[in-house]
């Protein structure tokens, strides 16, 4: 994403204060003003002379400010600085500069970093001030190409000490508001993966198209097997293949009209008697472990 250059200074009045919409239920959540988080005045913008040129309100040829160093992988170049006002509000990061006469709207996803940090004061003594790293890309989000930019901003001197906390606590809120788009082809596939039931070997049936794991039935209209290498479905409309009137198993069809018969001894219940004296079936009492009464 790129920041948007604007050429009129934004005014309070273009936003919704928070505290207002806190307050009351808003008619709706779309459209409308955006919603000011926190608005600085007279604040000390500042950037890496090297970066000058990807912002508007830091020309290419910007002079570096006296006395004011950066110190960037070690080596130390100037700063270039820029009196700034500052809008955190619900749509964009803005920052505009009279000098200049133009300013900045940066998207909150193109904030990759921001953090308090203790800055030294032309004074000599040291103040807390805003340092963000932002990244633009005019790619999208699948662009490794990204141009990055170290700014720097202080809050004017005459500001509470507890100015920069409340900055850094603003561009944090507004930034819970624009996650990062994600890449649908990483982890969306991995989870899609778990969301069907796969059967091992092949289905008999057909598969009706256009759907996932749909079979079509019989062709006596009939349900297919409810797993593969069942033999059906018993269901009100053929229970009476099954079960008699009073719940006993008589068998199902065999595929000619007649009843399929069942081994020796099934839906018989033998007594406990027939089990204890036999062992099992009668032709394995040995193996059987001994009852302890």
């Amino acid at each position: 994403m790129l920041a948007t250059t604007i050429r009129s200074p934004p005014s309070v009045d273009d936003y919704t204060p928070l505290s207002e919409y806190q307050s009351q239920t808003p008619e709706s959540f779309s459209g409308g003003k955006p919603v000011l988080h926190f608005h600085l005045k007279g604040a000390v913008a500042s950037i890496p002379k090297s970066q000058c040129g990807t912002l508007a309100i830091f020309p290419a040829d910007s002079p570096a400010a006296e006395n004011a160093v950066a110190s960037t992988n070690g080596d130390t170049e100037g700063l270039v600085e820029q009196k700034v006002d500052v809008f955190v509000n619900s749509e964009h990061f803005t920052i505009f500069s009279e000098k200049t006469e133009s300013g900045v709207s940066i998207p909150y996803p193109s904030i990759s970093i921001h953090a308090v940090k203790q800055v030294s004061a032309r004074e000599g003594a040291s103040t807390p001030a805003i340092w963000m790293q932002l990244e633009f890309s005019d790619g999208g989000a699948d662009d490794d190409d990204f141009n990055m930019v170290e700014l720097t901003i202080v809050p004017a001197s005459g500001e509470p000490p507890q100015t920069a906390q409340q900055l850094y606590d603003a561009i944090a809120n507004c930034s819970n508001l624009h996650p990062d788009p994600t890449n649908g082809d990483e982890d969306g596939d991995e989870e899609n993966d778990y969301d069907r039931i796969v059967f091992e070997g092949n289905m008999e049936q057909e598969a009706v198209e256009g759907f996932t794991g749909v079979l079509r039935g019989t062709a006596d209209g009939g349900l297919p097997p409810p797993m593969p290498g069942s033999g059906g479905w018993i269901t009100a409309e053929n229970v009476h293949e099954y079960f008699d009137e009073d719940g006993n198993w008589i068998g199902g069809s065999n595929g000619d009209g007649e009843a399929e018969e069942l081994g020796d001894g099934a839906g018989r219940t033998r007594p406990r008697e027939e089990v204890d004296d036999d062992g099992v079936n009668g032709d394995d009492a040995e193996s059987k472990r001994p009852r302890v009464e």
